[in-house]
């Protein structure tokens, strides 16, 4: 389900090949974002295909599904099956523009989506505002035509700090002290 909301969000048209389906595609489905197709797969379906994800619990299912791919030059992932796949797909976090991806190299994805959910009370909403805010500060830098070393950058974002003060609602003066600061390296 999670693989297919990604796809979406990205404009994939998504066909689901399977006897069942969870709720959250059957959702998709009801709601004319994905088409579903009734039925095990199938020899010849990766025709017309850009891009496979396969992730039934039959490994001669993936094993066949995967070959076909591959004679067929379509980018395959065989969920929790790396030997057969030519791509992983990490667990993603998202906080606005930030991003952060956890893998395990198809090892372990339950491990993968544990370590995701425990990032996700530790990275809350407000890393979405710490993003838009240090993207401000530095759009404001280059206008100024101040020079900013990466090593600056790095010293100076204080995470710390700027989140507490956007928790406080002071995310303006988080980016005004950071901007204070980095005026401060280039003199």
């Amino acid at each position: 389900m999670r693989k297919a909301a990604v796809m979406l969000e990205h404009g994939a048209e998504i066909t689901v090949i399977s006897p069942r389906l969870c709720a959250g595609l059957r959702k998709l489905e009801s709601e004319g974002m994905i088409k579903a197709v009734n039925r095990s797969y199938r020899a010849g379906d990766m025709k017309g295909v850009s891009i496979a994800i396969v992730a039934t619990s039959n490994r001669k299912i993936n094993r066949s599904a995967a070959e076909e791919a591959k004679k067929r030059k379509v980018p395959v992932n065989v969920v929790d099956d790396p030997v057969l796949s030519d791509f992983i797909v990490p667990s993603i976090l998202r906080r606005g523009d930030l991003s952060i991806a956890v893998s395990t190299s198809a090892k372990s994805p339950a491990l993968a989506r544990k370590i995701r959910s425990r990032l996700e009370g530790v990275f809350g909403s407000e890393y979405a505002s710490l993003v838009t805010i240090i993207e401000e500060v530095r759009r404001r830098i280059k206008k100024q035509g101040l020079k900013v070393s990466s090593s600056d950058w790095q010293r100076t974002i204080d995470i710390d700090s700027m989140i507490a003060l956007i928790r406080e609602g002071r995310g303006e003066e988080a980016g005004e002290d950071l901007i204070e600061k980095l005026r401060n390296c280039v003199k």
